[in-house]
């Protein structure tokens, strides 16, 4: 076991795919120049001194071309993994994504694979409307894409090593606030965990649950897992014991894991830094309405980012993005019901 945050167990599972399978190769702006950093956030820092600039390729600054290249590949048999700055610039990719990663295979009836991995960090760290979003929910929407996010180091590195491995292209949604590594952010929480050294793989589909209880189901990704377990320990002072569920895959989606919560608990809150209207909660809110409905003793309950722009102005972000004592708040309400 070493103890690291999820940037550097990022980089390590990049690594071991990199030295098992020479078809994977590494593409993004500034992933490894001299005196970088190693892409915005330091995961691939130090790549090309191993595998040197055939396999760790600095492009330029075009998204459409790194969305192009990365599907040429990987449709002719390589494995790329495609990095952005920032994961807002995926909508300059929308057509190489939608129309053709995700489609290629069912057009072809099969014969054509598409296994390409894109990472892309998201969520609001005071830079503004343009590179602060959070939208894993447009691409839950796109039938053919699988979409994941870990929120831990032992999660970032047995799911990327399973995004490489996979057949299909998969989007890996990264969490700048959760990144840790040389590249300080503020208001950045601690990940710092223990990884194994072995070669292990953790499957798309199964939810973690990461605190126990019998109260209350939440089920909350990335940043906002940690949000609720800070909020759900506030509540347990007060006698309510919330279980929480990180889904860290949202397509494929554990349906199951949570659905047995609900049985058990009665409730169900789901909280994502995805705006309120159509994000990824919706979808969890109308599925356990229609299955779970006789289960639920209380109405499900969202929290998330209001339909807006995320504001530059620090106080007007905080103010917007669901803070651990707004999720409280919303426990509390929900347990009187």
């Amino acid at each position: 076991m070493a103890v690291m945050g999820i940037a550097d167990a990022l980089r390590i599972g990049i690594i071991e795919e990199m030295r098992a399978d020479e078809s994977v190769f590494c593409l993004g702006e500034d992933i490894d120049i001299e005196n970088g950093m190693g892409g915005a956030f330091t995961v691939t820092r130090g790549l090309t001194k191993e595998f040197g600039p055939e396999r760790v390729i600095n492009t330029p600054i075009s998204e459409i071309l790194i969305a192009g290249a990365a599907v040429g590949a990987a449709m002719t048999g390589m494995r790329p993994i495609a990095d952005l700055q920032y994961g807002d610039f995926l909508f300059c990719m929308m057509d190489q994504l939608v129309n053709q990663a995700a489609k290629m295979c069912y057009m072809s009836g099969g014969t054509v694979k598409v296994p390409m991995v894109m990472r892309a960090p998201c969520g609001a760290t005071n830079r503004g409307a343009q590179h602060a979003q959070s939208f894993e929910g447009f691409f839950t929407h796109v039938p053919g894409l699988k979409v994941i996010c870990p929120s831990t180091p032992y999660d970032a590195k047995g799911m990327i090593r399973q995004a490489i491995q996979d057949d299909n292209p998969v989007i890996v949604f990264e969490h700048k606030l959760l990144y840790g590594g040389l590249r300080h952010e503020e208001g950045a929480i601690q990940t710092l965990g223990e990884v194994p050294e072995d070669g292990y793989v953790i499957p798309f589909g199964k939810a973690a649950v990461r605190q126990e209880g019998t109260d209350m189901t939440i089920v909350a990704n990335l940043l906002m897992s940690y949000k609720a377990q800070e909020a759900a320990a506030m509540a347990e002072k007060d006698g309510i014991r919330c279980e929480v569920i990180d889904p860290r895959s949202l397509v494929p989606f554990d349906y199951e894991t949570v659905e047995q919560s609900v049985k058990k608990t009665g409730r169900l809150m789901i909280i994502h830094e995805d705006v309120y209207t159509n994000g990824w909660g919706a979808q969890l809110s109308s599925h356990f309405a229609e299955k779970c409905i006789y289960d639920l003793d209380a109405p499900i309950v969202r929290i998330a980012t209001p339909d807006t722009s995320i504001p530059f102005a620090p106080n007007l972000e905080n103010h917007v993005i669901p803070s651990k004592e707004r999720i409280y708040d919303e426990i509390i309400k929900l347990a009187k019901l």
